[in-house]
């Protein structure tokens, strides 16, 4: 990589983590506007994070350092992947043959991480979500890793840039149903790993249906804003991730690309609002039902593209 390439890599991340709380207004405006409300102001989720950074956080003394871990660890591990993902271009900061075992496994360990931090309270209310999060995250892993088996084979590669760049383009071509597949096992993963409708609501306060919102509830000042902001750039990172798969760009674009793929940013987000505001959540347990469907699609598009390449 170049001093030129590395500076402009760098500011794409720079920027990628600038945009990403602005997805979370989308979504919130979007709602509004199908509820015919004017909604909050677009920078509203900026004037939350200012405000929570500023204030002293409150602990429990039931709690221990794993509480005060939670949300730091988090974000450190959303932002680590973050280098690894291409979100404004095809290019990452780092990257490396193997690095999609080494982002899944990131967003595990934030998981891990926010369920040790709520059971650390000893509250069997959290206890409650923490099981639903973590029971939700272990059926949706099988389809995340089996669409790293379509991208892979497709792409001939083992690196997330390489799979999500412009060879996509090629195997759009020979394996478009498997391609199609792929999306629509991506798509649920998304809405399940960043807690949005139809599988959790993040607006809801509905005790017996609360799963990730549940976990943070006795996270406060600084820590809240980490989770807070966490949860949009994790959204971020798994929107490009499916922006990347359902419209590759091709390399003669990449003057525009970061223009392109925010506005694509932005309309998935309006998209997730729109999902958000036509359909009610589902019942807790009908929701194994769709993630075993994410599995079982991106199975068949594993069939389908190693089908192709032995044709």
């Amino acid at each position: 990589m170049t001093a030129i390439t590395l500076a402009i890599t760098t500011l794409e991340l720079l920027a990628t983590l600038a945009v990403a709380p602005f997805l979370a207004s989308v979504i919130v405006k979007t709602k509004a506007w199908f509820a015919g409300r004017a909604g909050p102001p677009w920078l509203q989720p900026y004037y939350d994070l200012y405000k929570l950074v500023r204030k002293e956080p409150v602990y429990s003394s039931t709690t221990t350092w794993i509480f005060r871990a939670g949300p730091v660890v988090n974000l450190a591990a959303l932002l680590t992947a973050a280098t690894l993902m291409p979100v404004l271009s095809s290019r990452s900061l780092l990257g490396f043959s193997g690095d999609l075992i080494l982002f899944a496994y990131l967003l595990a360990l934030g998981r891990m991480f926010t369920v040790l931090a709520a059971m650390d309270t000893g509250s069997s209310f959290e206890g409650m979500g923490a099981s639903r999060e973590v029971t939700f995250g272990a059926m949706v892993e099988p389809a995340l890793f089996l669409a790293f088996v379509v991208l892979s084979v497709a792409t001939h590669s083992l690196r997330l840039d390489e799979m999500l760049g412009p060879q996509l383009l090629g195997a759009w071509q020979t394996t478009g149903p498997a391609m199609v597949l792929l999306l629509g096992a991506l798509f649920i993963v998304l809405l399940t790993e960043t807690c949005r409708v139809p599988v959790d609501d993040p607006a809801t306060h509905l005790e017996l249906t609360m799963i990730h919102e549940v976990m943070v509830l006795d996270h406060s000042g600084p820590e809240l804003a980490y989770i807070t902001y966490g949860a949009s750039l994790k959204f971020a990172l798994l929107g490009s991730l499916l922006l990347h798969a359902a419209i590759p760009h091709p390399a003669a674009l990449h003057i525009v690309d970061p223009v392109l793929r925010l506005a694509e940013l932005v309309a998935l987000a309006g998209a997730a609002g729109t999902v958000e505001s036509v359909m009610a959540r589902l019942r807790l347990n009908r929701v194994p039902l769709l993630l075993a469907g994410s599995s079982v699609l991106s199975a068949l598009a594993v069939v389908l593209v190693l089908g192709r390449g032995l044709s």
